[in-house]
């Protein structure tokens, strides 16, 4: 019967480690990873809006009543990371097992930098599909 009144004491294991540099150094860079995946879906919603604002025939054309936004290339733009970063989680696996964690962290770190700077410096919606796909497969590596 689940009832929960008694709790048998025990002892417990006891661990020597603490909080360290390293550790205080880890958590913040994991919750910036998740601030960071934050304001990209921020950014991504901010710029839904924007793909339909020539005109607002287009926005009633493309408007139907599951979908404010019918665009093929806004699907792509949002979709893209995270369709990069699953397929990349299938080979980083094989990665990690063949040249080390630290290898493939490097490999996802510098690809999401260079993803980052493209989607910086772009000029068109190309450049930004392409560093979305890069952040991806930083994200799927990491």
């Amino acid at each position: 019967m689940a009832g929960g009144g008694s709790v048998a004491r025990s002892e417990g294991r006891k661990y020597e480690g603490g909080v360290t540099a390293f550790v205080v150094i880890a958590c913040l860079v994991a919750a910036m990873g998740g601030l960071m995946f934050g304001y990209d879906i921020g950014i991504s919603d901010n710029f839904s809006p924007m793909c339909t604002r020539n005109s607002m025939e287009m926005t009633i054309i493309r408007e139907n009543m599951y979908c404010k936004f019918d665009d093929h290339l806004l699907t792509l733009f949002t979709s893209s990371l995270y369709l990069a970063a699953l397929i990349a989680s299938f080979f980083a696996s094989a990665t990690t097992r063949r040249y080390g964690r630290k290898a493939s962290m490097l490999f996802g770190g510098l690809v999401f930098l260079a993803g980052a700077v493209l989607n910086g410096a772009a000029v068109n919606v190309a450049m930004l599909i392409i560093g979305r796909l890069m952040l991806g497969v930083g994200v799927g590596f990491r």
